[in-house]
């Protein structure tokens, strides 16, 4: 049996039970760096207890401090990067912060909730007439208006065909480009929303629309100041 590991098996406060999967997500940056101390004093019992006829290799002691060195130096890397990633954050989240109050232009879903929706519904180069197609939440379509080429900005009062204001929801909006009779492509239409809200999430900053809608920062291709 090898004496200096069997006498730091058996030294007081030494750990012999390696830490759970739980317990090792838990453990935090500073009790690692902490347990560097912990390490040298173990690493001193190691030598104390050393069988004197058969004693470690110095290099050893090396390799096992430079281990643990580098584990060191990886977690405060990771925190270093953590931290300067938050501070990105912050700095995009104080970017978009000042779209607040702005018109996002993007393409996607809006929810009405009875007031006007502005949409940009640019057709084809080679549409010689074309339809500006409307869709709800479950993609049934909901109406059809004939579009001038080129197309252009215009106002969607959420109407049917009688007048009556459609259910408020989720509406999708495509231009349905058409040449003698005949569609040749169906492309999404762009719309302007109110900015309410700016904030971060896991997968980046996103802007709050009216009626709860929601839009990613990075999906925005174009910002104005509202309409009269």
């Amino acid at each position: 049996m090898d004496i200096g590991h069997s006498a730091l098996l058996n030294t007081p406060g030494a750990n012999i039970n390696p830490p759970t999967e739980t317990e090792a997500g838990a453990a935090s940056t500073a009790a690692l760096s902490s347990d560097f101390e912990t390490f040298l004093r173990m690493l001193t019992v190691q030598l104390q207890n050393q069988d004197p006829l058969n004693p470690v290799e110095a290099s050893d002691y090396a390799v096992q401090l430079a281990t643990f060195s580098g584990v060191e130096q990886q977690v405060k890397t990771n925190d270093l990067l953590a931290s300067l990633g938050d501070q990105l954050q912050m700095s995009s989240l104080s970017q978009f912060a000042g779209w607040v109050g702005m018109e996002a232009r993007f393409s996607g879903p809006m929810t009405f909730a009875g007031s006007p929706i502005q949409i940009v519904a640019e057709t084809d180069s080679a549409a010689s007439t074309a339809n500006l197609v409307v869709k709800d939440s479950r993609d049934t379509i909901v109406q059809v208006l004939p579009i001038q080429p080129p197309g252009g900005e215009l106002s969607w009062a959420g109407v049917d065909a009688n007048g009556q204001p459609l259910p408020n929801g989720t509406y999708s909006f495509f231009v349905e480009n058409m040449n003698a009779g005949n569609v040749i492509s169906t492309t999404p239409a762009d719309v302007y929303a109110l900015v309410t809200e700016a904030r971060t999430e896991a997968n980046g900053a996103i802007l709050g629309l009216p009626g709860g809608g929601s839009v990613a920062a990075n999906s925005v291709t174009g910002i104005r100041a509202p309409g009269p």
